[in-house]
């Protein structure tokens, strides 16, 4: 499945293509990875790695993953409903009940696998997805630990950026949009990344966009399921959701939140972090940006992660 993945298969590293469904019944296309001298004799502690908001799986889970099997975890990534090879439809639609609802449906599709100790199984998000594992751990006691990369809280992200005026004015625009999708007979998407890698970056861009633009539309990070941005009334279903308003009842399960020290989405980390109760950790990578947290296996703390599950899923 996929057409190809930013970063190269270890050679002891087996990835399988498999598909199951979340319980609303859509098909989600996943990928599972083992080393390939697991005992299957026994079961695992196992880990479900999600995708940066509009990424999929052939991108930063891909690394994680490939990194995380070779150090003794049965590993599943996979694509959120209406993205990559998963169900949905219309496309590139964003639904912050489904997405954490996907995080779960992993959990069902792991603790079915014989390889996996069911009582032993951890998530990590990347991005948007942190914000999203995060949410589904606040419900979901069977996540025992949970890790944030370079987090997103998607929910807040719009909403707390506007005051009251710019946020009437915004779901007055997005209400006014859904008449024109109900008349056109489909939702308005526009991509934000070509169909085809460029070669450079173009110059002259504000920097987060500047970014973004750095990973997702150039060889380093492109795929061509992962054009970027949603549907634009996807945007209401965020201005009415908050994800992580009950993180405190995660304890005493434990969250580690993992930042770069010059990423402009620290702060949603360092301020969920102030509202999680512990165990809880901040911890932060030197001389690391936010997309660097994606794909750079010498700024992925990957020693850090494994200390960290391996305590806390056993």
């Amino acid at each position: 499945m996929g057409n190809y993945h930013i970063a190269p298969l270890s050679e002891r590293v087996q990835r399988t293509a498999v598909c199951y469904q979340n319980r609303y019944g859509m098909d989600i296309a996943g990928e599972f990875y083992t080393a390939k001298d697991l005992d299957q004799s026994a079961r695992h502690p196992a880990l479900l790695v999600g995708a940066p908001y509009g990424g999929v799986k052939e991108q930063g889970p891909c690394v994680y993953a490939n990194e995380l099997a070779q150090r003794g975890f049965v590993v599943l990534t996979f694509d959120q409903s209406f993205m990559g090879e998963s169900a949905g439809a219309p496309r590139h639609v964003s639904s912050p009940d489904i997405f954490t609802e996907n995080f779960s449906a992993g959990v069902d599709f792991l603790g079915l696998q014989s390889v996996v100790d069911r009582e032993k199984i951890g998530v990590i998000g990347i991005c948007g997805s942190g914000g999203f594992a995060l949410s589904a751990a606040q419900c979901d006691t069977r996540i025992k630990a949970v890790a944030a990369c370079s987090m997103y809280d998607m929910s807040a992200a719009g909403r707390d950026s506007m005051d009251a005026a710019a946020l009437r004015a915004e779901k007055e625009r997005l209400s006014r949009q859904r008449w024109a999708d109900a008349e056109n007979g489909f939702p308005a998407y526009t991509p934000s990344f070509p169909e085809t890698p460029l070669d450079e970056v173009p110059e002259g861009l504000d920097p987060i966009t500047d970014e973004w633009m750095r990973f997702y539309a150039v060889k380093r990070g492109h795929h061509p399921n992962a054009r970027g941005g949603f549907t634009a009334t996807s945007d209401l279903a965020m201005l009415n959701f908050r994800l992580l308003d009950f993180i405190d009842e995660i304890s005493p399960r434990p969250i580690l939140f993992v930042v770069g020290d010059r990423a402009h989405s620290k702060f949603f980390s360092e301020n969920a972090y102030a509202k999680a109760e512990a165990p809880k950790e901040l911890y932060v990578v030197d001389d690391a940006e936010h997309i660097d947290l994606y794909d750079r296996t010498d700024r992925i703390p990957f020693d850090k992660l494994t200390d960290f599950f391996r305590a806390n899923l056993k």
